[in-house]
């Protein structure tokens, strides 16, 4: 703990929450700048009659069943604290990975680093083993929604087979190189050898230890469960939508659309423009009968219900953490915050 004073340390915390503020400010105008493209492409007149056409009852459990995918993985992580021995109540918790949501436009995702911060910060774990408890989150996020897409990428889109491949061939590597010690540590102690760098060799095998940990076989099958349970309960509301409009759409071309898009977005801030453009144009692609305005007014919706509520709940939930903490938030990388 430093001497920070209260008000010092207040103050330092708003800078982060005047940081965010960027960020989202830049992320709605850019998703704003990408639908109204989307809608002047379709005609704004078609797309607006189309979203009066929409039952908007159905926003409801479309709501509901994103909670339910916050919901499974905040129980992923909290049990991968828990394989790593670290001790918080859930309540707690929850309100640190709340806050996460809300970093998920950061730039390269880096605010998602908030998560293990403050995990550290309550009970004094250090970041070499939240960090990895991080990864092995997102990995196994990663996985799930392989698997989703997998079962209809042969069907709906042979050609882009290599969106699903390449992925899927790192992850197994990963997965092995992980899962041999001499492997592993000879990596580790190769980097070591570097000038400069090589002085963090000793919490990168602090680190690997920890991934070891929350990916052993046991806890892999259980977080890639939970994994696959919770991203499919977004497939399910995408689903929702398209019959909101009243097409008969099949779950199956709609679980591999949303799982299809979210990969091809994995490298964007929350996907912006990838994952939207994708879901319009593969909607348009594969759901019969649907027009441009249904098809561009679907992706928003189901944009605006989990991306985008998401980052509703992670902004009021980062707003009341960094009004409580008594140390000043501070996620830049550093041999001391490790």
């Amino acid at each position: 703990m430093t001497s920070e004073t209260p008000a010092k340390t207040a103050g330092q915390n708003q800078g982060l929450v005047r940081r965010f503020q960027r960020w989202l400010a830049w992320g709605l105008a850019i998703a704003c700048a990408l639908y109204l493209a989307g809608s002047i492409y379709a005609g704004i007149d078609d797309v607006g009659q189309a979203l009066q056409t929409f039952q908007w009852w159905i926003c409801v459990p479309v709501l509901l069943l994103t909670l339910v995918n916050y919901g499974l993985r905040f129980v992923k992580w909290h049990y991968l604290l828990g394989r790593l021995g670290i001790k918080i109540d859930w309540k707690t918790d929850g309100l640190y990975f709340a806050s996460g949501l809300a970093m998920v436009i950061s730039p390269g995702k880096a605010g998602e680093l908030l998560k293990p911060y403050l995990v550290r910060e309550k009970t004094g774990s250090p970041m070499a083993q939240t960090i990895p408890a991080l990864v092995s989150e997102r990995l196994t996020d990663g996985i799930a929604m392989l698997v989703l897409a997998a079962f209809g990428v042969a069907t709906y889109a042979s050609d882009k087979m290599h969106y699903i491949t390449i992925p899927a061939v790192l992850v197994v590597v990963g997965l092995a190189v992980l899962a041999s010690d001499k492997l592993s540590l000879g990596l580790i102690d190769l980097f070591g050898k570097i000038p400069k760098v090589g002085g963090s060799s000793g919490k990168l095998r602090e680190m690997y230890g920890a991934l070891r940990t929350c990916l052993a076989p046991g806890p892999l099958v259980v977080t890639f469960l939970l994994s696959l349970v919770a991203w499919w309960a977004e497939c399910v509301g995408y689903w929702m939508i398209f019959e909101g409009f009243g097409i008969d759409a099949d779950l199956g071309v709609s679980t591999f659309l949303y799982a299809f898009a979210t990969i091809a977005g994995s490298a964007m801030p929350g996907g912006l423009g990838v994952a939207d453009g994708a879901l319009g144009a593969g909607a348009l692609q594969l759901v019969p009968g649907i027009t441009e305005a249904q098809a561009v007014g679907s992706a928003i919706l189901v944009r605006v219900a989990t991306l985008w509520f998401g980052v509703g709940l992670g902004a009021l939930a980062l707003l009341k953490v960094a009004g409580t903490l008594e140390e000043p938030i501070e996620i830049e990388s550093s041999d001391e915050t490790l």
